[in-house]
């Protein structure tokens, strides 16, 4: 028999070994029920205070990170949850050994009870083992994301280096670009110089060719009259082209009047042509300007006082007209026989008519031959006229090509002219280039170019 004290009344009762047993296995129960329980919850705050700091670092460490940290953070937080269920699994295995040993040990509650303590240190054990591996997990995912910061950070930093270098090599650059924009206007600059000055130069030299081509159209020779140099034109092919000619000044005045050349060609004694020269010039600087149709007349006076058969006008008078400019041209309308020339056609026109007058040489014999038989002279008209028509038209053909050859000139001057005009202008043009091209600078280059204000205004900013 035992005896048992009530703990409230202090009355004292006696039960049997079985219902002592039994009362002592109901203590030990409870008591070893509310130790585990509150083993457990003292556990169970540990683990709570252990995740509250580690989450409370590890979000402090986290929210020092950058924002793309977040899933690795979730999958941490999960990783954890998953800790917490394996333990609640471990707990429950163990409470569930413990049971199954209670109900198997009932008879031995000693070793009952020590192999629950057994038990629960071993829980406790595996619950710390756990919990030190969540830390350890959590430290070296902590550890990895100091890595991963510090490696942000490094990359960032690189990232900085990179930028800073690029913007340096961007700098220097521009810096030898705008070297290469000096260089290359300072030899745009002598290149326009030198195409101006050459340009000038073959303007000049194109002025000095058409004023040496004016020269020898107008035959105005320094040191020379149109007198001497129709003589020394005359005298430099008399030799070879009329070796029996007759060319000197007209020095009779003895009819009240006289021309400046006669000109006389002969053979056999019989005369071919005979010419009378009048040659009229005047200077630019003259004030009173005659005109060709002041001389005709005289010029005819004096043909007919002489005996010539022709009478031909040299004459630099008006050289606007572009009746007197286009050659040869025949004024018998006026007078008979009477032509005016440029001097450029004086060894032309004696060629023409000599050669003219060379086809009617025939004939003058002919003619002083039937004269001296006494011939009928109708025959010898007849002839003459034929004569007469045939030069006509030689003369026509000649005086054709005689003015297609002035047009030729007209044109070839009127193309110099414009040459000349294009040079000036020209020259006009490479001044405004050369004004642009000095005028031009950085800022007005940059002034409609934002993105090249904002380096330039950097490039400053570094230097």
């Amino acid at each position: 028999m035992r005896e048992i004290k009530c703990p409230h009344c202090g009355k004292a009762f006696t039960v049997d070994e079985a219902g002592y047993a039994d009362i002592l296995k109901q203590v030990r129960d409870r008591e070893f029920e509310q130790q585990l329980h509150e083993r457990l919850e003292l556990a169970e705050q540990d683990k709570q205070s252990a995740l509250e700091l580690a989450s409370a670092a590890a979000e402090g460490k986290l929210r020092e990170a950058a924002v793309e940290k977040d899933a690795t953070i979730q999958g941490l937080r999960a990783q954890l949850e998953a800790g917490e269920t394996a333990q609640r699994l471990a707990v429950a295995e163990a409470l569930g050994e413990v049971e199954k040993q209670r109900d198997a040990l009932q008879t031995a509650l000693e070793q009952a009870k020590l192999d629950a303590r057994a038990a629960v240190d071993l829980a406790v054990a595996k619950l710390e083992a756990e919990q030190q591996r969540a830390a350890a997990e959590k430290d070296t995912e902590i550890q990895r994301l100091r890595s991963e910061i510090a490696a942000g950070e490094t990359a960032q930093q690189l990232a900085i280096t990179e930028a800073v270098g690029a913007v340096a090599r961007e700098r220097d650059e521009l810096h030898r670009g705008l070297e290469r924009a000096e260089l290359e206007k300072q030899l745009s600059e002598q290149s326009l110089k030198e195409r101006y000055e050459t340009q000038l130069k073959d303007r000049d030299d194109a002025i000095e060719r058409l004023r040496d081509l004016k020269a020898r159209l107008s035959t105005k020779m320094v040191g020379e009259t149109l007198e001497q140099h129709c003589e020394t034109s005359f005298n430099q092919i008399r030799a070879t082209a009329f070796p029996n000619a007759y060319f000197e000044k007209d020095n009779d005045a003895s009819g009240g009047t006289k021309g400046d050349y006669v000109f006389r060609d002969s053979a056999d004694g019989v005369e071919i042509v005979s010419i009378m020269f009048e040659m009229k010039n005047e200077t630019d600087t003259t004030t009173t300007k005659h005109r060709n149709e002041d001389f005709l007349k005289k010029l005819d006076d004096d043909r007919r006082a002489k005996g010539c058969e022709y009478a031909v006008l040299v004459s630099l008078l008006e050289p606007e007209s572009e009746l007197y400019n286009s050659g040869i041209v025949d004024v018998s309308h006026r007078f008979p026989k009477m032509y005016v020339i440029r001097p450029q056609f004086f060894i032309p026109m004696i060629t023409l008519l000599r050669n003219a007058a060379l086809g009617s040489l025939q004939y003058k014999t002919e003619l002083e031959l039937v004269r001296s038989q006494n011939i009928d002279i109708t025959n010898f008209e007849s002839d003459l006229d034929t004569f007469k028509n045939a030069f006509s038209k030689n003369f026509e053909v000649a005086e054709r090509q005689f003015g297609e050859a002035i047009d030729r000139i007209d044109k070839s001057i009127a193309e110099m002219q414009k040459v000349k005009d294009l040079l000036m202008r020209s020259g006009n043009n490479l001044r405004l280039a050369n004004n642009k091209a000095q005028d031009m600078s950085i800022k007005k280059l940059t002034r409609s170019n934002p993105t090249m204000q904002q380096r330039f205004a950097e490039l400053d900013a570094d230097e």
